[in-house]
């Protein structure tokens, strides 16, 4: 217990102990803390669909049919055929021969990974990449080296050294990075995949619903899928439903049903939130004005925050701005709180040490006026 409060506090000396704070509503691009309303620039509901009409509908008449819960885990009597709607739907989506649906991004990385990859074979993994693929990378047993940050030319220096140590080797990475919002140089990655003799893993979390001509991730857009071994991604961002997939071919799928312990042992996430999964597939195919809106106003917001003098980074509808220190990243939070703007400071270990920022997340549901006026608020906080 001693060690448990000294931990606690150096945590809060540092600036970096983190709390919960429960919000009382969320809705329209806003979120609710109490009485006081903020314009919500944390979640990851990029396109705005969470309160969509089409999406409630889905849910409502799932549960109506399927009542609130699966009630075990797909290998016993939580299947359904709504599930492989959605696994053929996701599969079609992503160009892939199969699906797999998982309860989580997390779930889906760790059990992929660690299904695939043993004591023997080796990982190369990109330096920022989320934490649960590192946990996934270390449950597996494979011999983990990292390399810098969208850095073909270090994995091409690892890959010469250690990729004939090795029986099977994996390159992963995530296609938008979660904290930078930066594109990984996918061609580069996959070119290097086909000349050591790897696979390559791509995790479209935060792509899925906003690049590529159907909305399916960069992958799509950059015309990788055929090269793409495995494309994984989930349904709680720009989606806005829950759980996660991963794309692959068959064998993969079928292996991973034997093999994927977080699969295996889960129960099978509610009937409802395959719906809602279903449904806003749909939605993003059939409104590509949400993301082209939403990609317009962080172009626009990174420039011209970047042109006062702020240090900003991305190329996605995440923009970091980075302060650096960890109480001056809490200051600006707080500040831009007082004006009603929720903006939350993001921290190490969640970012490099010295890189604490604030991580702002646009959505379809803020126009050009909040835009104006959140840039106005953080050129005048003076810290």
């Amino acid at each position: 217990m001693e060690a448990i409060e000294e931990f606690l506090r150096d945590r809060q000396e540092q600036g970096l102990l983190r709390k919960l704070m429960p919000a009382s509503f969320r809705a329209a691009g806003k979120i609710y803390f109490g009485e006081k309303q903020y314009f919500d620039f944390s979640s990851n509901d990029y396109l705005g669909l969470s309160d969509h009409p089409k999406l409630k509908k889905a849910a409502v008449e799932a549960i109506d049919k399927f009542g609130v819960s699966s009630c075990a885990s797909r290998l016993l009597s939580g299947d359904a055929e709504i599930f492989h709607q959605l696994e053929g739907a996701v599969a079609k989506f992503k160009n892939k021969e199969a699906a797999l649906i998982f309860n989580s991004g997390y779930q889906a990385n760790v059990g992929i990974i660690s299904a695939l990859f043993a004591k023997g074979d080796c990982i190369f993994s990109d330096r920022l990449n989320h934490a649960s693929i590192i946990d996934a990378i270390l449950l597996s047993g494979a011999r983990l080296f990292r390399f810098r940050h969208n850095d073909p030319e270090h994995l091409e220096l690892l890959l010469k050294r250690e990729r004939k140590k090795f029986k099977n080797a994996l390159i992963v990475t995530e296609s938008i990075f979660s904290m930078d919002g930066d594109r990984s140089p996918l061609k580069e990655l996959v070119s290097l995949k086909e000349k050591y003799i790897c696979q390559i893993m791509v995790d479209e979390a935060h792509a899925t619903g906003i690049f590529g001509a159907s909305g399916s991730g960069l992958v799509e857009e950059e015309k990788l899928s055929p090269q793409v071994d495995l494309i994984m991604g989930t349904f709680s961002k720009a989606l806005a439903g829950f759980g996660a997939y991963l794309a692959a071919p068959r064998s993969i799928v079928d292996y991973l049903v034997n093999t994927s312990r977080s699969f295996i042992y889960s129960t099978a996430l509610p009937p409802s939130v395959i719906a809602v999964n279903l449904a806003s597939l749909e939605l993003i195919k059939n409104e590509p004005h949400r993301r082209k809106m939403l990609l317009s106003m962080a172009q626009t917001l990174r420039a011209r925050l970047g042109r006062k003098g702020f240090c900003v980074k991305g190329a996605s509808q995440i923009v970091p701005v980075i302060l650096g220190d960890n109480l001056r990243a809490l200051a600006f939070a707080a500040n831009l709180q007082k004006n009603g703007y929720w903006a939350v400071a993001v921290r190490p270990p969640t970012v490099p040490l010295g890189e604490a920022r604030l991580r702002i997340s646009l959505s379809y549901l803020h126009n050009e006026e909040i835009l104006n006026k959140l840039i106005d608020a953080i050129s005048e906080i003076r810290i």
